[in-house]
């Protein structure tokens, strides 16, 4: 349902009228601490995740071997994904030598490389793969690169964050440093880390990984979303998971 632009401003101008938060003080918090109690034991839970189908499902293909010449991802990384080098997952997004990839376009590209053939980001089982993989390192601390070829880009990054968007005429820095711990339409604001992703959306339900969740948040703002593939989305997706570096994976985590 498309929202009042009326409601719309009165959202933003009772955020910029909010107490802001002092953000050269703030240490990196998991969004898991801004949920309610509630959806930390849903969360927490296996049997009552709903994120934990999604696994299931990334799981199947994982060990689904392609038509004609070619193996499953389960061949070379074992059925369980025990094969896979959670320090290495925990990387991503990395910088391969020529420009940002995330860890659903390695699997894409592992997949292609093995007969699987390649498919659109975001489609539904590269979104279920992704998700599996990312289980197989929960409990990992994030540890994206920041120097070396990752410094410029992180910067252009940090430059889309802070960028104001849309109708409401804020930026991702306006909700997620000014304002974490406030309330809105009945939500606690996070700091917006990407710690969680893809996490099942209560609100939505159904899984979202971190760049789908800033598709979301941009159409919230009544601007136009980033496309799947574009530079911007990759470096400001980028800038968000380097925010969350230290805070262990919780994939999949449950947020409203």
């Amino acid at each position: 349902m498309m929202l009042p632009e009326k409601f719309l401003l009165l959202v933003s101008a009772l955020l910029l009228a909010l107490p802001a938060a002092d953000i050269t003080a703030a240490e990196p918090r998991s969004g898991y601490e801004y949920i309610k109690q509630s959806t930390r034991d849903m969360q927490d839970d296996d049997f009552e995740n709903p994120g934990m189908l999604t696994v299931e499902q990334g799981r199947q293909l994982f060990n689904m071997t392609p038509e004609g010449p070619g193996k499953s991802c389960a061949a070379c990384h074992g059925s369980e994904g025990e094969g896979l080098d959670v320090t290495g997952i925990a990387r991503y997004p990395v910088h391969n030598g020529s420009g940002v990839v995330t860890l659903q376009k390695q699997i894409d590209s592992c997949r292609e490389n093995n007969g699987g053939g390649s498919l659109p980001t975001d489609h539904p089982d590269l979104i279920a793969l992704e998700t599996f993989v990312r289980n197989r390192a929960a409990g990992e601390a994030i540890n994206v690169q920041t120097d070396g070829p990752m410094a410029p880009l992180l910067e252009k990054g940090e430059q889309l964050y802070r960028l104001r968007y849309g109708l409401i005429d804020m930026s991702c820095q306006h909700c997620h440093d000014f304002y974490p711990g406030q309330r809105i339409r009945g939500q606690t604001i996070s700091q917006g880390m990407g710690n969680g992703f893809p996490a099942y959306r209560l609100d939505i339900g159904e899984i979202t990984n971190l760049h789908q969740r800033i598709q979301q948040c941009l159409s919230l703002m009544r601007a136009e979303p980033f496309e799947a593939d574009s530079e911007e989305i990759n470096l400001l997706g980028l800038y968000i998971m380097s925010r969350s570096n230290g805070l262990k994976i919780e994939t999949p985590a449950v947020r409203y």
